[in-house]
This record gives structure tokens, sequence and C-alpha cells, in this order.
């Protein structure tokens, strides 16, 4: 199972746009990436991914990253200390909770006056990536060298398609990855043979 990371949840009873038919509704995803990458440069954070899900409920799912080397603050705008907030890596400061709450209201606000989701209510949640975050950037590689990570790729590589292993980086457009195993040993993997790449939880 994956770590636990912070959330903040807001449920919303009226759209703001609920003057409009069902049939007719369009919801602009980019638009929303847009105001929610707005909220979050302004609070030193990033947009790491932005969801729309419907089902018994309307869902709006934003995933928010800390860039690196950025410092964590409280509601207060206090420095956090390191056991104060989410750790994505070693030693460097993640998504604290407060943080999901700040970009939560903040966006709430924005999508209601710029009538941004049309029709019934719905739930929007603020959350980290996890400790189990994907890995979708190549500077990803670079920033969590030294964690552990699982990594499958779309066809074989030195006669394996999964691998678990630490990151040792990234050159020349492939993954470094120290392998487990009674005999160490390290594998390149050509960054357009990646099909799906995770950190791991360690304890």
């Amino acid at each position: 199972m994956g770590g636990r990371k912070p959330t903040f949840l807001l449920g919303r009873l009226e759209g703001s746009g609920h003057r409009h038919c069902l049939g007719s509704l369009r919801l602009d995803l980019e638009k929303i990436r847009e105001a929610a990458d707005r909220v979050a440069r302004s609070e030193g954070l990033e947009i790491y991914d932005v969801e729309w899900k419907v089902g018994k409920q309307r869902f709006l799912r934003v995933i928010i990253d800390r860039p690196p080397k950025v410092t964590a603050t409280d509601a207060a705008g206090q420095v956090l200390a390191p056991g104060e907030a989410s750790e994505d890596a070693g030693g460097e400061l993640g998504v604290s909770h407060a943080d999901c709450q700040r970009v939560s209201q903040q966006l709430s606000v924005i999508l209601d006056v710029e009538e941004l989701i049309p029709g019934p209510g719905y739930i929007l949640e603020v959350s980290s990536p996890g400790m189990d975050r994907a890995l979708r950037k190549p500077a990803e590689y670079e920033r969590f060298r030294g964690r552990m990570a699982k990594i499958s790729t779309t066809e074989p590589v030195e006669d394996a398609k999964y691998f678990e292993g630490r990151l040792a980086g990234l050159a020349d457009g492939k993954v470094r990855l120290e392998l487990k195993g009674k005999a160490a040993r390290t594998v390149d993997l050509p960054l357009e043979k990646i099909r799906k790449a995770n950190l791991m939880v360690e304890f």
C-alpha cells in the first residue's frame, strides 16, 4: 500500500453554473488546470495532475507538488521543520496539509467566480502525489536519485520488463537503476521504453 498523503476535501453543495441544462454541460479541464496552476504558483507550489471523475458524485481531484528545494510553511506562513511536513524524498520537504487546505480554499473561490464547473454539486479534493508517486518527467529520476523505485517497460530490457531497484540518476536518455538481489547490478532503461514508474515506500 502507498504511504498516506496530505489531503483536503471540500464539498460543494451547489455548482455555480447550475442554470445550464445537463445535456449541454461542458467542462474545460484545461481552464481548470490553468486556474489551479495560478493558485499553486502563488503558494510556491506546482500542479502535478488534475483529474475529473463522474460517478455517483462529481469529483475534481487536484494533485499539488512542491518544487525541489522549496521550504514548506504552515497556514500562518511559519516554516515547517522536516518532521512536520510530508516527505516525498529523503531530506526534501513535501506538501503539507496546510498547503492542501490553502490551495483548496482559494481554488474553490476561483472555480465558482469564473464558473468553470457548471451543473450540480461536486467535491474538490486537493492532495499531494504521495510517497509512492508516479515518475512522469525525466528530471524526476534525478530529483529522486537514491530512492527505491519500481519500473515496467513496454518491451524487454536485458530479458525483463519489470524492475525494482534504487534510482541512480539519468544519463543519455536512460534511467540508471541499481537492482536488488543476491548479485547486485545496474541496468539502464531507455526513457522511451518506460511504461510505468513509481517510487516505493521505504520503512
